[in-house]
């Protein structure tokens, strides 16, 4: 099991969101990640150095517009460091707040069903996991699929029944 240094900064509040469960979310998909890299012959993380930091909507519109050229914020924002030579990954994972809020439930899903994959997700990435290459984008789903459901979480690119029909 890799060693995990994680802080946690709540720029804004989070009552849902309290850092034991956030710590868990990152400690389940650090696992998750360092068992599926090791199975498929990579070299073994021995840890990983995460920053979780919890903004508002104007600051994540700030961050996505200075760093990813986005116009408005977005739900997550992972900066990958890379794996230094001991094999510790690093990385910043930004959650927007009332993005997530508003998702959530748009989506008709618990604040935290949605929290938790977006905490997944932007761990995969800050361990360099990407979405941009069709078979990637499967592996990297899978995984966090897989993750969410051994936490009783429904699968979150499942087709969405319309609410219309």
């Amino acid at each position: 099991m890799p060693e995990l240094s994680l802080c946690v900064q709540y720029a804004v509040p989070a009552d849902a969101l309290p850092r034991w469960r956030l710590r868990r979310w990152v400690r389940r998909a650090l696992d998750a990640a360092a068992a599926d890299l090791a199975a498929r012959g990579q070299p073994p993380l021995a840890g990983a150095g995460f920053t979780l930091r919890l903004v508002s909507e104007a600051e994540g519109r700030t961050l996505n517009q200075t760093w990813r050229r986005g116009e408005q914020a977005t739900n997550v924002l992972t900066f990958e460091y890379g794996v230094d030579p001991d094999g510790v990954a690093g990385g910043d994972i930004v959650l927007c707040v009332p993005v997530l809020e508003r998702e959530a439930q748009e989506q008709g899903k618990p604040l935290r069903d949605h929290a938790a994959h977006l905490v997944i997700h932007g761990v995969l990435h800050a361990l360099g996991y990407d979405h941009v290459d069709p078979e990637e984008a499967r592996h990297m789903e899978a995984l966090e699929t897989a993750l969410l459901a051994h936490m009783g979480i429904a699968d979150p690119y499942a087709p969405r029944p319309d609410p219309g029909a």
